[in-house]
Protein backbone atom coordinates (compact mmCIF):
# COMPACT_ATOMS: atom_id res chain seq x y z
CA UNK A 1 0.00 0.00 0.00
CA UNK A 2 1.68 3.18 -1.19
CA UNK A 3 2.03 6.40 1.18
CA UNK A 4 -0.31 8.89 1.29
CA UNK A 5 0.72 12.26 -0.30
CA UNK A 6 2.37 14.73 1.82
CA UNK A 7 0.55 18.44 1.66
CA UNK A 8 2.50 20.85 -0.38
CA UNK A 9 5.25 22.84 2.08
CA UNK A 10 3.94 26.35 3.13
CA UNK A 11 6.63 28.73 2.93
CA UNK A 12 6.50 31.68 4.91
CA UNK A 13 6.04 34.78 3.19
CA UNK A 14 8.04 38.02 4.54
CA UNK A 15 8.00 41.59 3.00
CA UNK A 16 10.91 43.01 4.84
CA UNK A 17 10.02 42.54 8.84
CA UNK A 18 6.21 41.72 8.71
CA UNK A 19 5.09 38.11 7.94
CA UNK A 20 2.08 37.30 5.90
CA UNK A 21 0.38 34.61 7.89
CA UNK A 22 -1.79 31.56 6.36
CA UNK A 23 -5.24 33.34 7.98
CA UNK A 24 -4.75 36.56 5.93
CA UNK A 25 -4.27 34.87 2.88
CA UNK A 26 -6.74 32.48 3.46
CA UNK A 27 -9.45 35.67 3.74
CA UNK A 28 -7.51 36.81 0.60
CA UNK A 29 -7.86 33.85 -1.58
CA UNK A 30 -12.03 34.83 -1.21
CA UNK A 31 -11.19 37.34 -3.86
CA UNK A 32 -8.92 34.90 -5.73
CA UNK A 33 -10.85 32.44 -7.12
CA UNK A 34 -9.42 29.67 -9.47
CA UNK A 35 -10.18 26.02 -10.07
CA UNK A 36 -7.11 25.29 -8.33
CA UNK A 37 -6.49 26.33 -4.99
CA UNK A 38 -2.44 27.09 -5.64
CA UNK A 39 -3.30 29.33 -8.19
CA UNK A 40 -5.50 30.91 -6.19
CA UNK A 41 -3.24 31.17 -3.02
CA UNK A 42 -0.50 32.10 -5.21
CA UNK A 43 -2.36 35.56 -6.68
CA UNK A 44 -3.77 35.65 -3.14
CA UNK A 45 -0.14 36.11 -1.75
CA UNK A 46 1.17 38.52 -4.58
CA UNK A 47 -1.91 41.11 -3.87
CA UNK A 48 -0.81 40.95 -0.19
CA UNK A 49 2.89 41.38 -0.95
CA UNK A 50 2.22 44.43 -3.51
CA UNK A 51 -0.23 45.98 -0.08
CA UNK A 52 2.40 45.54 2.20
CA UNK A 53 5.03 47.48 -0.33
CA UNK A 54 2.83 49.90 -1.06
CA UNK A 55 1.75 50.44 2.53
CA UNK A 56 5.34 50.92 3.42
CA UNK A 57 6.35 53.59 0.85
CA UNK A 58 3.17 55.19 2.08
CA UNK A 59 4.82 55.52 5.29
CA UNK A 60 8.39 55.87 4.38
CA UNK A 61 7.83 59.05 2.11
CA UNK A 62 4.78 60.03 4.20
CA UNK A 63 2.28 60.10 0.63
CA UNK A 64 -0.62 60.24 3.42
CA UNK A 65 0.17 64.04 4.18
CA UNK A 66 -0.44 64.94 0.38
CA UNK A 67 -3.03 62.55 -0.23
CA UNK A 68 -6.49 63.45 -0.37
CA UNK A 69 -9.51 61.02 -1.73
CA UNK A 70 -11.44 61.26 -4.63
CA UNK A 71 -14.46 60.17 -5.64
CA UNK A 72 -15.57 58.05 -2.90
CA UNK A 73 -11.97 56.11 -2.75
CA UNK A 74 -10.77 55.64 0.74
CA UNK A 75 -8.10 56.71 2.58
CA UNK A 76 -5.68 54.13 1.42
CA UNK A 77 -6.46 54.19 -2.29
CA UNK A 78 -5.82 58.15 -1.94
CA UNK A 79 -2.38 56.91 -0.44
CA UNK A 80 -1.57 54.67 -3.31
CA UNK A 81 -3.19 56.77 -6.32
CA UNK A 82 -0.62 59.53 -5.15
CA UNK A 83 2.42 57.05 -4.51
CA UNK A 84 2.46 55.67 -7.83
CA UNK A 85 1.24 59.42 -9.52
CA UNK A 86 4.48 60.67 -7.80
CA UNK A 87 7.16 57.57 -8.06
CA UNK A 88 5.87 56.09 -11.15
CA UNK A 89 5.12 58.24 -13.79
CA UNK A 90 4.44 56.80 -17.07
CA UNK A 91 5.66 58.40 -20.78
CA UNK A 92 3.26 59.64 -22.67
CA UNK A 93 2.78 58.12 -26.43
CA UNK A 94 4.00 61.10 -29.03
CA UNK A 95 2.09 61.45 -32.34
CA UNK A 96 4.79 59.44 -34.21
CA UNK A 97 4.12 56.04 -31.56
CA UNK A 98 0.64 56.83 -32.21
CA UNK A 99 0.92 56.92 -35.89
CA UNK A 100 3.08 53.44 -35.69
CA UNK A 101 0.73 51.64 -33.32
CA UNK A 102 -2.16 52.70 -36.42
CA UNK A 103 -0.81 51.54 -39.19
CA UNK A 104 0.69 47.86 -37.18
CA UNK A 105 -3.07 47.60 -36.27
CA UNK A 106 -5.20 48.36 -38.52
CA UNK A 107 -7.26 45.31 -38.81
CA UNK A 108 -8.30 46.03 -34.90
CA UNK A 109 -9.13 49.63 -35.02
CA UNK A 110 -12.66 49.56 -36.30
CA UNK A 111 -15.82 50.77 -35.70
CA UNK A 112 -18.48 48.61 -33.65
CA UNK A 113 -19.68 45.54 -35.34
CA UNK A 114 -23.53 45.00 -35.10
CA UNK A 115 -25.43 42.01 -35.45
CA UNK A 116 -29.48 41.57 -35.94
CA UNK A 117 -30.58 39.05 -33.81
CA UNK A 118 -33.79 36.74 -32.13
CA UNK A 119 -33.93 35.44 -28.99
CA UNK A 120 -36.39 33.82 -26.65
CA UNK A 121 -35.59 34.03 -23.03
CA UNK A 122 -35.90 31.41 -20.62
CA UNK A 123 -36.23 33.53 -17.23
CA UNK A 124 -34.36 32.04 -13.78
CA UNK A 125 -32.88 34.31 -11.13
CA UNK A 126 -29.06 34.20 -10.87
CA UNK A 127 -28.90 32.54 -7.52
CA UNK A 128 -31.75 29.92 -8.58
CA UNK A 129 -29.50 26.97 -9.72
CA UNK A 130 -32.60 24.12 -9.94
CA UNK A 131 -34.56 26.91 -12.61
CA UNK A 132 -31.38 27.93 -14.29
CA UNK A 133 -31.07 24.19 -14.87
CA UNK A 134 -34.17 23.82 -15.63
CA UNK A 135 -34.26 27.14 -18.38
CA UNK A 136 -30.97 25.67 -19.95
CA UNK A 137 -32.99 22.19 -20.18
CA UNK A 138 -35.37 23.67 -22.45
CA UNK A 139 -33.42 25.92 -24.41
CA UNK A 140 -31.73 22.67 -25.48
CA UNK A 141 -35.38 21.37 -26.23
CA UNK A 142 -36.22 24.06 -28.28
CA UNK A 143 -32.94 24.49 -30.12
CA UNK A 144 -33.54 20.67 -31.14
CA UNK A 145 -36.69 21.42 -32.33
CA UNK A 146 -35.82 25.37 -34.05
CA UNK A 147 -33.01 22.17 -35.96
CA UNK A 148 -36.04 21.03 -37.58
CA UNK A 149 -38.24 23.72 -38.07
CA UNK A 150 -36.88 26.77 -37.80
CA UNK A 151 -40.00 28.52 -39.30
CA UNK A 152 -41.25 27.87 -35.24
CA UNK A 153 -39.31 30.23 -34.03
CA UNK A 154 -41.52 33.29 -33.51
CA UNK A 155 -44.20 31.14 -32.14
CA UNK A 156 -42.28 29.35 -29.59
CA UNK A 157 -40.99 33.41 -28.94
CA UNK A 158 -44.60 34.11 -28.17
CA UNK A 159 -45.22 31.05 -25.88
CA UNK A 160 -41.86 30.98 -24.07
CA UNK A 161 -40.09 34.02 -24.09
CA UNK A 162 -39.77 36.11 -20.79
CA UNK A 163 -38.48 39.39 -22.78
CA UNK A 164 -41.50 41.97 -24.58
CA UNK A 165 -39.81 41.29 -27.93
CA UNK A 166 -41.97 37.95 -28.16
CA UNK A 167 -44.16 39.88 -29.29
CA UNK A 168 -42.78 40.56 -32.65
CA UNK A 169 -41.20 37.30 -32.36
CA UNK A 170 -38.00 37.94 -30.52
CA UNK A 171 -37.11 39.89 -32.44
CA UNK A 172 -34.07 41.99 -30.79
CA UNK A 173 -33.38 44.14 -33.73
CA UNK A 174 -30.21 45.89 -34.45
CA UNK A 175 -27.55 45.63 -31.58
CA UNK A 176 -24.23 46.92 -31.01
CA UNK A 177 -22.12 46.93 -28.11
CA UNK A 178 -23.80 48.29 -24.88
CA UNK A 179 -27.18 48.06 -26.12
CA UNK A 180 -27.37 45.07 -23.95
CA UNK A 181 -26.04 43.37 -20.63
CA UNK A 182 -22.22 42.56 -21.22
CA UNK A 183 -22.09 39.26 -20.39
CA UNK A 184 -24.82 38.29 -23.55
CA UNK A 185 -23.07 40.58 -26.02
CA UNK A 186 -19.62 38.63 -25.12
CA UNK A 187 -21.47 35.54 -26.29
CA UNK A 188 -23.43 36.69 -29.27
CA UNK A 189 -21.15 38.70 -30.98
CA UNK A 190 -18.81 35.67 -30.92
CA UNK A 191 -21.75 33.85 -33.06
CA UNK A 192 -21.73 33.60 -36.49
CA UNK A 193 -25.18 33.60 -38.91
CA UNK A 194 -27.77 30.75 -38.09
CA UNK A 195 -29.01 29.37 -34.94
CA UNK A 196 -26.69 28.86 -31.96
CA UNK A 197 -26.19 25.08 -31.03
CA UNK A 198 -26.12 26.17 -27.58
CA UNK A 199 -28.31 28.33 -24.70
CA UNK A 200 -26.39 32.09 -24.00
CA UNK A 201 -26.68 32.26 -20.28
CA UNK A 202 -26.82 35.98 -19.02
CA UNK A 203 -28.10 37.24 -15.84
CA UNK A 204 -31.48 36.95 -16.91
CA UNK A 205 -31.63 33.06 -17.56
CA UNK A 206 -30.71 31.12 -20.94
CA UNK A 207 -31.19 32.29 -24.15
CA UNK A 208 -31.81 30.93 -27.26
CA UNK A 209 -30.72 33.40 -29.49
CA UNK A 210 -30.99 33.11 -33.37
CA UNK A 211 -27.97 35.48 -35.32
CA UNK A 212 -30.02 37.09 -38.55
CA UNK A 213 -27.06 39.22 -39.81
CA UNK A 214 -23.60 40.05 -38.67
CA UNK A 215 -22.74 43.76 -40.23
CA UNK A 216 -18.19 44.29 -39.49
CA UNK A 217 -17.56 47.59 -38.45
CA UNK A 218 -16.11 50.08 -41.02
CA UNK A 219 -12.08 50.63 -40.46
CA UNK A 220 -11.78 54.01 -38.76
CA UNK A 221 -9.44 56.87 -40.28
CA UNK A 222 -6.40 57.95 -38.56
CA UNK A 223 -8.36 61.05 -36.98
CA UNK A 224 -11.07 59.08 -35.52
CA UNK A 225 -8.93 55.72 -34.27
CA UNK A 226 -6.88 57.95 -32.64
CA UNK A 227 -8.27 58.90 -29.09
CA UNK A 228 -8.22 55.06 -28.80
CA UNK A 229 -4.82 54.36 -29.63
CA UNK A 230 -3.41 57.34 -27.05
CA UNK A 231 -5.95 55.53 -24.60
CA UNK A 232 -4.37 52.17 -25.22
CA UNK A 233 -0.85 53.18 -25.23
CA UNK A 234 -1.10 55.11 -21.96
CA UNK A 235 -2.40 52.29 -20.16
CA UNK A 236 0.54 49.96 -21.40
CA UNK A 237 2.95 52.50 -20.44
CA UNK A 238 1.29 52.92 -17.22
CA UNK A 239 1.28 49.14 -16.96
CA UNK A 240 4.74 48.94 -17.47
CA UNK A 241 6.22 51.68 -15.36
CA UNK A 242 3.98 50.07 -12.63
CA UNK A 243 5.40 46.47 -13.15
CA UNK A 244 8.87 48.16 -12.69
CA UNK A 245 8.48 50.37 -10.02
CA UNK A 246 6.89 47.18 -7.69
CA UNK A 247 10.50 45.00 -8.71
CA UNK A 248 12.06 47.79 -7.26
CA UNK A 249 9.69 47.72 -4.09
CA UNK A 250 10.35 43.97 -3.86
CA UNK A 251 14.42 44.19 -3.51
CA UNK A 252 14.26 47.76 -1.37
CA UNK A 253 11.79 45.89 1.30
CA UNK A 254 13.22 42.53 0.98
CA UNK A 255 10.23 40.06 -0.39
CA UNK A 256 10.75 36.41 0.92
CA UNK A 257 9.08 33.20 0.11
CA UNK A 258 7.83 34.49 -2.99
CA UNK A 259 7.32 31.88 -5.78
CA UNK A 260 8.65 32.96 -9.30
CA UNK A 261 11.12 36.01 -10.46
CA UNK A 262 8.58 39.04 -10.18
CA UNK A 263 5.97 41.10 -8.88
CA UNK A 264 2.95 41.79 -10.23
CA UNK A 265 -0.07 43.88 -9.34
Amino acid sequence: MSAPMSEPTVTAVRVGDTTIGEAEVAREMQHHRAADPRVAREHAVRALVVREMLRLEVERLDIGAAAQPQDGETREEANVRTLLEREAPASQPDGEACRRYFEQNRERLRRPDRLRARHILLAAAPGDTDARAQARELGEQLIDGLRRAPARFAELAMRHSACPSRDTGGDLGWIEPGDTTPEFERQVFLLSPGLAGLTVESRWGHHVVHVDEVVRGEPLALEEAMPRVKAYLETHARQHAIHDYLQDLARRHHVHGLSGSTVTP
